[in-house]
């Protein structure tokens, strides 16, 4: 079981980093995950997802940094080199020799780069250490064996022009493998800063990787975190993500689903000023066997903010989805404008969806609103289609693509947009041009 390697695995672990300052919290994160355990359906976070394909494996603990990767592998992932910054993370380790990062005034490390910096000590304390859901599992066991991911500081009013692209690839491993990805995220007052942040198993051996990143968007700056989740199907993936804003600040997070065997995507945004602007999107197709899982949260801690919740599924074959999205909003939080929006279309009858939206408002001045709908295409659209000489597929694909397209309005990178329709198109099984 997953448990028993994780417990016994650590001492080797912490031998590995050469007695960071961590240890201690470390060692304190790994005890309580002990006590906790993975969640099971018995939780009510995890009532419609099992684990169990992901915990009954067994894994590797130590990836081997060898790999045979080449330019031209990279090139298929890339969405436009001339358009882009990107940094490449190949078995849990960064290649400088795969990365092309210019970025001028601008702090960015690897992971295990910063752990063993006495610099950045203060840092970890300010922010490492400061994840405040201390009851969640995955974000323990993720501080117990954390040793790769970035960290990046973006000062105050730089505005870095380029988005930044971030490849984790996993590739030549003998057997299961986990990756505990730590990403960390400062953007300055007045700052701006883009981020795409893909997967990518090249193995036929299953690949877990249990992720957190940490936004932190301060006054007047502005914060874009694109997820393309379109790995293979011998791939699982938790992510936790929690961003943090201040006054007068704007914070996206879109989520592209396509791929994975099992991926679970927990997302936290946390108000901590007036006048904040929070965006949520959400893009899923998938197929065969797959489950996609979104749980969504907004803080609403103070007056005057706004928060955007936009999320779409297509469910074919057998594939299950599940969005959970909350809106909590507290009693000073007066002038709240929220909302909350959940459509999904099933294609086939073996495919299904769990939909749950939740308000808690404790202030009386504010504007909530939330919906879920879960249908097929319509059928008078289809037919109209199709006495214009349209195929089906074709027919079919139009309005998925009609369907999905209101989250994409939001992707002001044109690279981007083109790929995650060009996606769509792909999953759709059709030809479309864009």
């Amino acid at each position: 079981m997953l448990n028993e390697q994780i417990i016994n695995n650590h001492h080797t672990f912490l031998k590995t980093l050469e007695h960071s300052f961590l240890d201690g919290e470390r060692i304190s994160a790994l005890q309580r995950f002990a006590e906790m355990g993975f969640p099971t359906k018995k939780d009510e976070e995890y009532k419609y997802t099992s684990l169990k394909e992901i915990t009954e494996k067994q894994y590797n603990f130590f990836p081997s940094e060898e790999h045979t990767i080449t330019q031209e592998q990279l090139d298929e992932l890339h969405l436009g080199e001339e358009n882009f910054e990107w940094i490449t993370f190949v078995n849990g380790k960064l290649r400088k020799d795969l990365s092309n990062i210019s970025i001028e005034n601008v702090e960015l490390l690897s992971f295990r780069h910063a752990l063993n910096s006495p610099a950045h000590r203060e840092v970890f304390d300010q922010y490492y250490n400061k994840i405040s859901q201390k009851d969640l599992a995955f974000t323990q066991l993720n501080m117990a064996y954390a040793n790769t991911g970035f960290f990046m500081k973006v000062p105050k009013n730089v505005v870095i022009e380029k988005p930044i692209h971030i490849f984790y690839i996993s590739q030549n491993q003998d057997g299961n493998t986990i990756y505990n990805t730590r990403n960390l995220l400062i953007v300055e007052e007045g700052a701006k800063v883009e981020i795409i942040e893909s997967h990518h198993n090249f193995d036929e051996s299953f690949v877990f990787t249990n992720s957190v990143t940490e936004i932190f968007t301060y006054p007047n700056a502005k914060s874009d975190w694109h997820k393309v989740q379109n790995d293979s199907d011998t791939s699982f993936l938790v992510d936790h993500t929690f961003a943090h804003q201040e006054k007068d600040s704007l914070t996206t997070v879109n989520t592209f689903s396509f791929g994975g065997k099992l991926v679970r995507n927990n997302l936290d945004f946390i108000q901590n000023g007036s006048n904040i602007n929070s965006f949520m999107n959400g893009i899923t197709i998938i197929g065969n066997q797959q489950l996609v899982d979104h749980h969504t949260a907004v803080h609403h801690n103070q007056p005057h903010c706004e928060s955007y919740q936009n999320y779409k599924g297509i469910f074919k074959d057998s594939s299950k989805g599940i969005f959970n999205g909350k809106i909590f909003v507290d009693k000073i939080a007066q002038k709240t404008n929220a909302y909350q929006q959940n459509n999904n279309i099933l294609l086939n009858e073996g495919a299904s969806i769990d939909t749950k939206p939740q308000l808690e408002i404790f202030a009386d001045d504010v504007k909530c609103s939330h919906g879920c709908t879960v249908g097929q295409l319509n059928k008078e659209a289809m037919f109209y289609f199709r006495t214009r000489g349209i195929s089906e597929k074709e027919a079919q694909a139009l309005l998925l693509y009609a369907f999905a397209n209101d989250a994409m309005q939001n992707i002001d990178i044109e690279p981007l947009r083109i790929k995650i329709s060009k996606l769509l198109a792909e999953k759709l099984e059709v030809s479309m041009e864009f």
